[in-house]
């Protein structure tokens, strides 16, 4: 089947289902299904603006109210992950999954489902070491920090994954795996991001968490966005068991929705011909999401998830054949995801007037539905039942002012997230190209088009994945670092920007991120950051890069 992968979308539903239906018109046949990788943005109204992570003046309602609303449908099935910048306190309300608007379907802090037969999985977020351990304690009306920690992955949604044992096909997340980045064209990448190289050569770009997944779960294809630039790589896993083949991951990151950029892919999918064209639940992760109820943490503690360190009486929690059965049994054997997408909040109404509104944390009818249905918690409800507990004055319990405490160290070593450099392309929602209306540029002067326009495209996307190399045992990137694997698809796979001013700059001084950093800069930090978002006529604003 014809599937479309998206990066960053931003909003830009009309202008991504544009593209697409330009691709079918320009391709071989219609596309069967759309991944969206993170940044989706599902705002429904000016209370869900104030929930995202970005200063004022980069909150734009975009289009997917209309959606929402019911004045436009997906024209094709669309399944999505959360990232950085999104109306958090609507994904909130569907921490395992739903549908946003008929036809988009959000795959929940971490989910698995099927679609006409391939298996995919999701983790939404990114990684930040000083939440990662921490419970899900966070709900509107969100404060200075809480805003941002609601998006950051928990160990908790990478536990549950790392439980599955069933060959997944294709994964998505919004933060690339560490490491990826050696397997594909380095060299290539820099020239596009040259103020990635210090953490690239360090071995610190990226999330460890999902590199952490990646090898793991093996799977076929890994989709990523939130770099904002397009790279193709290749990771040659070694076989978890002798005598078995090893496997192999196809790696694509792409940039965010804008003119002239790679924001879309098109790829043909090996998928089950005899499965009917439904999304459907996965049994096995139902079974996990039943198994690790009991984990189910709200408090903003660090935790540990159980290990076989003789401290936990259970530490497996994969899904055995009986939990399984019991999960059909309650399902009454139909695995089918049912199409009851309800409106649980005003939507925007362009022709009216409208009072700011206040945030509410809602509970989802879906949500409700899936927990009875599975004998689960709905974490929202445990959520209300704190602060009713603890009578925070309208805050969840745990929902106090605080940054990452130095005694809370990362299980990770090399960890590095919270000094990450800064990508000055991150966030330019409202300052484009001229040509910000148009779709597909027709006087683009590089080689590859936005969009892939044939099948001998999707060959060639195929066959560039020919070739595989190990990691390297230097980091370093080398005057010949040209990775022959890819070099003859430059044109057509891992086509790159140039910088406005035309330069290379690799002396930029690097710079630490203006929301997520170590305690004692913060002062400083948000200082200078007033000062960015204050000035006129800046460039780039940068937000959780």
């Amino acid at each position: 089947m014809r599937v479309a992968v998206a990066g960053c979308c931003h909003g830009e539903l009309d202008k991504i289902y544009e593209t697409l239906a330009l691709a079918e018109r320009r391709g071989p046949g219609p596309v069967d299904l759309l991944l969206c990788c993170g940044d989706f943005q599902a705002v429904r109204n000016e209370a869900d603006l104030r929930c995202m992570a970005v200063p004022p003046k980069y909150r734009h309602m975009q289009t997917f109210y209309r959606y929402y609303s019911g004045e436009k449908k997906a024209p094709v099935l669309t399944i999505f992950i959360g990232g950085n910048h999104e109306a958090s306190n609507h994904l909130q309300e569907l921490p395992y999954g739903g549908w946003v608007a008929p036809n988009i379907y959000y795959l929940g802090l971490a989910g698995v489902v099927k679609y006409r037969g391939v298996r995919i999985g999701g983790l939404s977020g990114i990684f930040k070491s000083h939440d990662y351990r921490k419970g899900h304690f966070e709900c509107p009306p969100y404060n200075s920090s809480t805003i941002r920690s609601i998006y950051h992955v928990r160990n908790i949604e990478v536990y549950k994954l790392k439980q599955l044992k069933q060959p997944v096909d294709i994964f998505l997340s919004h933060d690339w795996p560490r490491s990826i980045y050696h397997y594909g064209n380095k060299k290539q990448l820099l020239k596009a991001k040259s103020f990635f190289r210090q953490e690239v050569e360090n071995n610190t770009l990226g999330s460890p968490a999902a590199s952490e997944l990646l090898e793991h779960l093996q799977p076929a294809y890994w989709f990523s966005a939130h770099l904002h630039v397009k790279f193709a790589a290749v990771m040659l896993h070694e076989a978890k068991d002798k005598g078995q083949p090893a496997r192999s991951t196809r790696f694509l990151a792409l940039d965010k929705c804008l003119p002239h950029r790679d924001f879309l892919q098109v790829l043909e999918i090996e998928h089950d011909p005899s499965a009917a064209a439904v999304l459907e639940y996965d049994v096995e992760w139902l079974a996990v999401l039943r198994a690790t109820d009991e984990l189910l943490d709200v408090t903003g503690r660090q935790w540990n998830v159980p290990q076989n360190n003789g401290l936990y009486a259970r530490w497996d929690y994969s899904a055995t054949d009986e939990a399984m059965k019991e999960v059909l049994k309650k399902l009454n054997h139909d695995l089918k995801v049912p199409c009851n997408f309800s409106v649980t909040a005003a939507c925007f109404d362009p022709g009216k007037p409208h009072a700011p509104a206040q945030l509410v944390h809602r509970i989802s009818p879906q949500t409700t539905e899936f927990c009875a249905q599975l004998g689960i918690t709905d974490i929202n409800v445990r959520l209300q039942k704190a602060r009713e507990e603890h009578h925070s004055g309208g805050e969840c319990d745990e929902q106090e002012e605080s940054d990452a405490s130095g005694e809370d160290r990362s299980e990770y070593p090399t960890d590095t997230s919270a000094l990450s450099s800064v990508n000055p392309d991150e966030i330019m929602l409202d300052e484009e190209e001229e040509d910000g209306d148009s779709i597909v540029s027709a006087h683009s002067n590089v080689d590859t088009p936005p969009v892939e326009r044939s099948s001998d495209q999707a060959s060639d996307f195929s066959t560039s994945f020919s070739d595989v190399r190990s990691l390297p045992g230097s980091m370093a990137v080398s005057s010949d670092d040209t990775l022959n694997s890819l070099t003859g698809a430059e044109g057509k796979l891992e086509k790159v920007e140039e910088p406005e001013d035309g330069k290379d700059s690799p002396e930029r001084p690097l710079k630490r991120l203006s929301d997520e950093h170590e305690p004692e800069q913060r002062k400083k930090i948000k200082r200078r950051n007033q000062a960015i978002y204050s000035a006129d006529g800046d460039d780039a604003v940068t937000c959780d890069s």
